[in-house]
């Protein structure tokens, strides 16, 4: 029989089941097995100390409760990103000084062997400054962040939020186990789409699919927080801009979980009919972290694939960047023709034809739109030198960008289509075109329909 038959007749077995039993049976059943399961156990294992024993559960009445649970995770979430906020502007800040000194040189290097132009063009201004940006503004908060987060899981606090959004996820008909296969979309979305083979149902499998890239991943973080930094919180110095950033960036995931909730409710409702499978999770104790230990790891394994990942994409890209805005078509350049292409339906959702063409020329990885943006624009005419974080914002300025340029852009990398890799692994998980190209289209469609209503809107108001 084949896959989509089975799944199709799982459901309609679930369906039947659920038309002849009280809707609160299955977590009877469930209730039931876990007590004899617990008191089999208590028989026969033996426990953690009653001290330790007793106070995870103190802890766990206050960290999974109905009205501190969420609380908790919102604070939690917003304590990282603070962290990796404030850490993150100094370091990036110093890595750009430090690239551009080294340009400089390269640039004096190249003049004193007479280089010609385009080579110079070629490597220095395509391959070395696109690499720079790529290191300069991904490399600091990954650092951060990664470490932090897995001190977070060696603590035992993950399958604790995961507990939290179970009963979310099942009211939007989806599996609880979305809720773990979400929250390592936080670091890469490709990964992501593999551990949802946690899930048994396929239906509930392709919903965790199809709404895995609403959450921020690795190559969004960067631009969510420089954008929410140099935008969004620029009324604000020191601490209160690390505060306000963190602020917005909490609120961008907050909205991306809305959004993976809705579409899924409204997936489980119309294509992806069927009733909700239900889950245990069993909490594990929490136990302090070997911190030298999960931080060097960390910084050295997931920081390190990801910058080598930006990087080997980048240079590429900031090399074919180059060479687009230095062919001529006609009286302009074939990146500034294709941008001006792109320009009228750009403006009706708040962006431009450059922030459209990046994200395009970016479908392989997410980490090298903000690089390929900048290097549009700067092949355009615009400030030939970045050392600062306040140098890019002057070429966002110079550029025509608002608040409202700012914030649809943070919308449209939340929302939009998965990268390269991440669609490739779902049509090996799939095995079907057609859930793949849905993987594309569907979040595109969300994508361009919010920031054509957050456009419009502010327009309307006259808030620009």
């Amino acid at each position: 029989m084949h896959v989509a038959d089975r799944s199709n007749l799982f459901d309609r077995l679930m369906e039947e089941a659920q038309s002849l039993a009280p809707a609160d049976t299955r977590e009877q059943i469930v209730t039931a097995i876990f007590q004899t399961s617990a008191a089999l156990c208590r028989e026969t294992v033996t426990n953690a100390p009653k001290a330790a024993k007793d106070r995870t559960l103190q802890i766990d009445r206050i960290v999974t409760s109905r009205r501190w649970g969420f609380v908790i995770m919102l604070a939690m979430l917003a304590a990282v990103l603070y962290m990796t906020i404030a850490g993150a502007n100094v370091l990036s800040e110093s890595l750009a000084h430090l690239f551009g000194w080294v340009e400089q040189y390269l640039t004096l290097l190249f003049q004193a062997v007479h280089a010609p132009h385009w080579l110079y063009g070629l490597l220095v201004l395509g391959l070395y400054r696109g690499t720079a940006w790529v290191v300069s503004v991904m490399l600091p908060p990954m650092a951060i962040f990664f470490p932090v987060f897995a001190l977070l899981e060696n603590y035992g606090y993950l399958p604790r939020v995961a507990f939290n959004l179970d009963r979310l996820f099942k009211k939007a008909g989806a599996h609880g186990k979305q809720a773990l296969t979400m929250a390592m979309g936080f670091g890469c979305n490709a990964a992501a789409v593999i551990s949802t083979r946690i899930i048994e149902s396929p239906r509930e499998r392709t919903l965790a699919i199809l709404t895995n890239s609403f959450v921020p991943c690795n190559g969004r973080w960067p631009t969510l927080i420089l954008l929410s930094s140099l935008f969004m919180a620029a009324g604000y110095t020191g601490s209160w801009n690390t505060l306000v950033t963190a602020a917005v960036v909490v609120a961008m995931v907050l909205f991306g979980i809305i959004v993976t909730l809705t579409v899924s409710w409204v997936l489980s409702k119309t294509a992806l009919r069927g009733i909700p499978t239900h889950y245990t999770l069993e909490l594990p104790p929490y136990r302090r972290p070997k911190i030298a230990e999960t931080v060097i790891r960390a910084t050295l394994d997931k920081t390190w694939y990801v910058l080598k990942r930006a990087v080997t994409v980048a240079a590429p890209a900031g090399v074919i960047t180059w060479v687009l805005g230095n062919v001529p078509i006609g009286d302009t350049t074939a990146l500034s023709a294709f941008a001006s292409w792109l320009d009228p339906f750009a403006k009706t959702i708040g962006l431009d034809g450059y922030i459209l063409m990046a994200f395009l020329l970016g479908l392989p990885a997410n980490e090298i739109v903000l690089p390929v943006l900048l290097m549009g624009y700067l092949s355009a005419g615009a400030l030939t030198e970045i050392d600062s974080l306040h140098s890019l914002k002057h070429i966002f300025l110079a550029h025509g960008w608002t608040w409202l340029t700012a914030l649809n852009m943070m919308l449209f990398s939340l929302l939009h289509y998965p990268c390269g890799t991440t669609l490739v692994n779902i049509y090996k998980e799939t095995k079907s075109a057609k859930w793949t190209f849905v993987a594309f289209a569907l979040p595109t469609a969300i994508a361009v329909a919010v920031t054509f209503t957050t456009a419009q809107l502010a327009r309307w108001l006259g808030l620009v």
